[in-house]
């Protein structure tokens, strides 16, 4: 008895041997000669060879109905192998309920000494089908666990995304003494990758050193993916580069694939290059993990050279893994047509395929594309999933295709995907850049799971379409469901709350910062915009100062603020000190200092910042070069504003306004009048703008005919509304013209509501030409629109001081007083000896104020014996004419 029982342990660790060999996946048919009782075949009816219908076979064959139908036939004398081998296949085709009948029978059929055994392949099986309460239930109930068992519960609970739970249970297999074998590590490493514990990963790197098992193929596979998904790529590099054979492409593929996925594509490119010289034969993944690493325009040559090799090889050319990675390759680079050929020319596209070439053109900001592709995809007969949906509906957003945008929501609430977290924070995303809040709304609430991604969208959707009370209102709630902030959230609601100006509000938000300890270089910096925007300087330079590590949007955003709240020489400090800390100033920086230095009509300052520019590379292009041009157009240096448009080589709508607007504040109406007409020849169609620019060329140059042909254009050639500042010009231009009249009946014919600014141009117009009765209408109307203004008031109390009516000076003074109102002074600057001086109207706080005013007075008696003299030869000239 004990003898039989020897042997059935013998047979069972045989048994154990034999499963951890892979079985190639061919058809075997094999004649068995007599055996001894204790090994004979349960489906043998004689002694004579007879071919065998075994389970084994049928495992083989990957056929698991005709697997279970063999072991019926064998009853309950079936071989402990035949079941492993169904368990595996079980498996393998994630067949739980199968493999639950077979479970039952197990225990039913065999001793529990043969248990053991099949225990462990129940383990496997339940690993595999994703049941690991079933899993752990098998292995817990085990009396006697082998290593077998132990390595496929931690390989099940890594394969389950549990890889926590598989290194606890590797640390109690180590206390309980279970010999550790090569079979043990590389899910155990994986489960380091995945957690990125890389001191475990170390650990158990040691461990394998100490066993001798380090130089084992897939162990320096493991340990490579190991080191790489733990960002110490160093470590996996030494470790292939001290491998000697490396004739294995599945290790070159490891180290390949871990370079390429941490975005070293100059590596990966140079490995692969290795690889074709002195490496084995590169197989599919290799290819794609090349491709992956032709990420960007400067790698489409690079990728373009994969992609001949690709062809010259007949095994590759056609495998679909390797054409989607074609294709997302050409989608990166840029490459749209190629991307598209390699899909017209596959005879196996799936739905990833297409999807490829969709988000390719989403990326590439080609959204009208898209959405043609995504009917070429659904007339194929494709059917499309959630992310064909994600890329398409955020095409339809950034075309503000509201039509298009509702029909595919529709569409995914049709299919049900509208559960689907991304697709919803597409649809919230995609609403907000139609303008449609209120359906932006109803997505975010019809959202059964909602994410960070989520709330961020949302509240940033609303404060960039000027709802920024609702934003507040959601920022309060993530703020009350305690969820986790990040800085997306928290720029949209500082910038929301800039445009409230709420002081209180942006404290608020500060002191949820600082309690969260939120705060960081970038929070900070958008904190310095915020207070700068809300008019308080003084948080503002308190942030700035704070900041540790300033940047160059640190930076910028204390120059931005300093400029808008008028302190433009602070401004240009602030710009000398940056480039002295050894930091280059971005192209957002210098259009703050180009205006800041415009601001000042500080010609020598603004030809530094323009020669720093073109040291530092910047290109005279786009903005930069509309920046330059109104810098030296407002410093009063029009030749240089002129040579500088002149360079520009690809000149546009921007570029040609800011040198209309250029030839308008020197007086230059026609030369602003050419450009005009030189920008329409070369088919630049002027906007609301650039007609603003030329009205105002064309007022302060006394071109009255020209305006009011231009108004008409605009309106009846290029069918612009004209805005209310559009007005503004012509009525002043009329004025200035001393038609006062003619300004006036045009106001009233006005097609909408005239604005303040309109009534104000009208009441200067009537004050210059002494216009009683108009003026009397304008300064009511004034007064009525904006009762509060501080300088229409000033005006008003002006226009009626020169009619002698000062008891009406008497009232609007008082009014003013009152109410607290206050005319902000007028400034003047002058640069003298590369340092600029501001003088503010009735400031006495320069040291030679008292020689400043006595200049000012002896200048004001010569202006006024002018005018005076200017007055009489016009009187004189009158009276010529009548006599004559």
């Amino acid at each position: 008895m004990e003898y039989a029982v020897t042997n059935m342990r013998l047979l069972s660790n045989m048994m154990y041997s034999a499963s951890a060999i892979s079985f190639p996946r061919v058809r075997l048919h094999c004649s068995i000669p007599t055996e001894p009782s204790c090994r004979r075949n349960p489906f043998r009816q004689s002694n004579q060879p007879v071919q065998v219908p075994s389970p084994k076979l049928a495992c083989f064959d990957g056929v698991l109905t005709e697997a279970f139908q063999r072991l019926d036939v064998s009853e309950n004398n079936s071989p402990v192998e035949a079941f492993a081998y169904v368990l595996e296949l079980c498996g393998k085709r994630r067949a739980v309920s199968q493999g639950r009948q077979l479970h039952s029978r197990i225990f039913k059929t065999f001793p529990s000494f043969e248990l053991d055994f099949l225990a462990g392949k129940l383990v496997f099986m339940y690993g595999k089908c994703g049941s690991l309460d079933d899993a752990e239930k098998v292995f817990d109930e085990m009396p006697d666990r082998t290593a077998f068992a132990w390595n496929t519960m931690i390989g099940a609970y890594v394969s389950n995304g549990e890889p926590a739970s598989a290194l606890a249970l590797y640390w109690n297999m180590r206390v309980e003494g279970v010999p550790l074998g090569l079979s043990s590590f590389p899910a155990l490493l994986k489960a380091c990758a995945k957690l990125r514990d890389i001191r475990s990963g170390s650990e158990l790197h040691s461990l394998l050193v100490k066993l001798g098992y380090h130089s084992t193929g897939f162990i320096v596979n493991a340990l490579v993916s190991m080191y790489a998904k733990n960002d110490d790529l160093s470590a996996a590099r030494r470790l292939f580069d001290g491998f000697q054979e490396k004739g294995d492409a599945v290790l070159w593929n490891s180290i390949l694939s871990s370079y390429s996925t941490s975005g070293k594509s100059l590596e990966t490119l140079e490995l692969f290059r290795e690889m074709h010289m002195t490496g084995p034969a590169p197989n599919s993944y290799t290819i794609v993990s090349a491709l992956t690493a032709c990420d960007g325009f400067s790698y489409a040559k690079l990728g373009k050279e994969i992609h001949a090799s690709v062809l010259k090889s007949s095994t590759h050319s056609s495998e679909l893994y390797v054409c989607n990675a074609l294709i997302a390759m050409y989608t990166r680079c840029g490459k749209m047509p190629q991307a598209e050929r390699i899909l017209r020319q596959m005879n196996n596209a799936d739905v990833v395929t297409w999807n490829s070439l969709i988000k390719g053109y989403v990326q590439n900001l080609m959204y009208k594309e898209a959405l043609e592709f995504f009917s070429d995809m659904i007339a194929a007969g494709h059917k499309s999933d959630e992310v064909s949906m994600t890329s398409i509906i955020a095409a339809s957003g950034r075309l503000s295709n509201l039509l298009a945008g509702m029909e595919l929501h529709a569409y995914v609430i049709k299919h049900g995907w509208d559960s689907n977290l991304q697709v919803g924070n597409t649809l919230i995303d995609m609403y907000s850049k139609c303008n449609l809040t209120c359906y932006m709304g109803r997505a975010f609430l019809r959202m059964h799971d909602k994410d960070l991604i989520s709330w961020t969208t949302v509240i940033a959707g609303y404060a960039q379409n000027d709802c920024h009370v609702e934003a507040l209102e959601l920022f309060r709630d993530v703020a009350k469901k305690r969820m986790e902030i990040d800085e997306m959230i928290l720029g949209s609601i500082l910038r929301a709350s800039s445009v409230l100006k709420s002081m209180l509000i942006v404290k608020e938000i500060h002191c949820h910062i600082l309690r969260k300890g939120l705060l960081d270089t970038v929070i900070q910096n958008e904190l310095v915009d915020v207070y700068g925007k809300c008019r308080n300087m003084g948080y503002a330079t308190r942030v700035f100062e704070s900041i540790k590590g300033k940047d160059v949007v640190s930076w910028t955003s204390m120059i931005s603020s300093s400029a808008l709240n008028g302190n433009e020489s602070e401004a240009v400090e602030l710009f000398r000190r940056m480039v002295e800390t050894g930091l280059s100033a971005d192209s957002v920086a210098l259009l703050c200092i180009l205006s800041a230095a415009a601001s000042l009509s500080a010609l020598n300052k603004g030809r530094e910042i323009h020669c720093y520019l073109l040291r530092k590379g910047f290109c005279l292009e786009g903005s930069i070069a509309v920046a330059v041009v109104d810098m030296y157009a407002c410093c009063g240096d029009l030749q240089s504003a002129k040579a500088v448009f002149d360079r520009i080589e690809r000149k546009g709508l921007l570029q040609y306004t800011s040198m209309i607007n250029a030839y308008g504040m020197h007086g230059c109406g026609k030369a602003a009048v050419e450009l005009f007409d030189k920008m329409r020849h070369e088919n630049v169609s002027p906007d609301h703008i650039s007609f603003l620019a030329l009205l105002y060329a064309c007022s302060h140059a006394g071109l009255l005919d020209e305006g009011r042909g231009f108004l008409k254009i605009m309106e009846h050639e290029y069918e612009l509304e004209p805005w209310p500042e559009h007005y503004v010009c012509l009525v002043d231009m009329l004025g200035r013209a001393n038609c006062v009249v003619e300004a006036f009946e045009f106001v009233k014919m006005m097609k909408t509501e005239p604005t303040a600014e309109v009534w104000c141009a009208l009441l200067a117009a009537c004050r210059s030409h002494s216009e009683k009765e108009i003026g009397e209408i304008a300064a009511q109307r004034l007064l009525e629109l904006e009762p509060k203004n501080p300088g229409n008031l000033v005006l008003v109390s002006n226009v009626f001081a020169e009619q002698g009516r000062w008891n009406d000076v008497e009232k609007v003074r008082a009014k003013m007083k009152a109410s607290g109102m206050e005319k902000h002074p007028g400034c003047s600057w002058i640069e003298m000896d590369g340092k600029v001086h501001k003088f503010t109207a009735r400031d006495k706080s320069h040291p030679e104020s008292k020689e400043i005013y006595e200049k000012l007075s002896e200048v004001t008696r010569k202006l006024e014996r002018e005018k005076g003299k200017r007055e009489l030869a016009r009187e004189f000239n009158a009276r010529e004419k009548m006599e004559t």
